[in-house]
């Protein structure tokens, strides 16, 4: 049987066998931890009408879970990336169980903050989509990095698709504290999906990374001294903004806008369904297109159908047509950008740099999430929070334009 030489850390290119395991175990764990997440905005409502806490501090709490998971994230990676994935992973499975175990038993905004900011977040830093995402990069071949890259990323639309109509169900059969209880014991999972994560090993031969580089200081000098990186950095910001603001907020928009909550639940599900299959189109096209392109076109397509929406009548088609819209733009800027971050500087410390990257897109959640809950409870509309989505769309939209995809440097090792 033919044998490939040792590549990227590890002491193969995986098997056919071992990638569709490795593949399945990553796609797994991001069903779960964004399946779930990407629930807690329909908690919104019953927890606003029937306790009676304000918008503005549940948004808070949901702000502080990005922020948190942004800021732990390079950490994670470094960790992941000197020690490997698997305690990192597990921990974060850990943390997040307890926190939304915690969010069910909340008695105050703050105890809820606590679960559901906090510990959720750095749950998701730990065990969530960089983590994952570096782990299988890694043991993949350059040539094959996108898809895979791009079928785990689908994975968390999955959840979302599969997740949201359910948790909408339980908590208008039983009510949102059982609901929350029932996620929580689902939440398990997340922590025995560490145990299957690929493990790498020192790399016998020589270097084939892209920056020359033996410490973590050396890596991140290298980073921040090119334009491209910065310019990567600034553009998922804007997709922190999107995704935080259009995802916990839109069943309260929806309710504002005289919809049902089913309406609401369905167009994030649909999110869920349509991304899933962007995620693996975009991961197919970054093999013939250059990722600077498909992010210039994701988001500039994105302010076009944020415009779409907003200014058309809403109504209980066009929420759904507009969840079936972003969910195709969703969560598809991971694959190319983390790719560009591999094309950029190697894989040895991809996790830690995408994942400062990712940090800048937590800060755009934060922003999204909690400056849309304060406009909510002091104006009664989200209207601001909509043309900011479209004027930063376009915005990011030319940023990407003047990256260049070829690296720096000469390799690290």
């Amino acid at each position: 049987m033919r044998t490939r030489a040792p590549v990227l850390g590890y002491p193969s290119v995986m098997s056919r066998r071992a990638a569709i395991f490795f593949i399945s175990i990553g796609a797994l764990s991001m069903v779960l931890t964004f399946g779930i997440r990407q629930t807690f905005g329909l908690f919104l409502r019953p927890l606003h009408e029937e306790l009676g806490w304000s918008v503005a501090a549940l948004s808070l709490a949901w702000a502080v879970q990005n922020l948190l998971w942004g800021a732990f994230q390079p950490i994670a990676g470094a960790i992941a990336d000197t020690r490997g994935p698997t305690s990192v992973a597990f921990f974060g499975g850990v943390a997040y169980i307890a926190g939304v175990w915690l969010m069910s038993e909340a008695q105050s905004p703050l105890t809820y903050g606590i679960g559901s900011g906090v510990l959720v977040g750095i749950g998701l830093a730990c065990s969530g989509m960089s983590v994952v995402l570096g782990a299988i990069m890694r043991a993949s071949p350059p040539d094959k990095r996108g898809l895979y890259g791009g079928i785990v990323t689908a994975g968390g639309s999955v959840g979302q698709m599969i997740f949201m109509p359910v948790t909408q169900e339980l908590i208008e059969r039983l009510d949102w504290q059982a609901a929350l209880q029932i996620l929580a014991l689902i939440s398990i999972a997340i922590a025995l999906c560490a145990f299957g994560l690929p493990r790498a090993r020192k790399q016998a031969g020589p270097a084939t990374d892209a920056i020359s580089a033996n410490s973590i200081g050396e890596a991140l000098r290298t980073a921040f001294e090119d334009r491209s990186y910065l310019l990567l950095i600034s553009g998922f910001f804007v997709c922190g903004f999107h995704l935080a603001f259009i995802g916990f907020h839109l069943p309260q928009f929806a309710a504002l806008c005289g919809l049902s909550p089913t309406a609401a639940s369905d167009s994030l599900a649909l999110v869920g369904g349509f991304n899933a299959v962007g995620c693996v189109l975009i991961g197919l096209m970054m093999r013939r297109v250059q990722s600077k392109y498909l992010l210039s076109w994701i988001y500039l397509l994105r302010a076009v159908a944020i415009a779409a929406f907003f200014l058309l009548p809403v109504t209980e088609v066009s929420i759904r047509v507009f969840g079936a819209a972003m969910g195709l733009l969703w969560l598809s800027t991971v694959p190319p950008t983390s790719g560009l971050v591999a094309r950029l500087f190697g894989t040895r410390y991809l996790t830690m740099l995408f994942g400062i990257a990712f940090f800048s897109h937590q800060v755009g959640a934060f922003i999204g999430a909690y400056w849309a809950g304060w406009l909510y409870d002091t104006q009664g509309n989200y209207d601001a929070v909509w043309w900011v989505s479209i004027a930063l769309g376009v915005l990011s939209a030319a940023v990407h334009l003047p990256i260049r995809e070829r690296a720096p440097v000469a390799a690290m090792a």
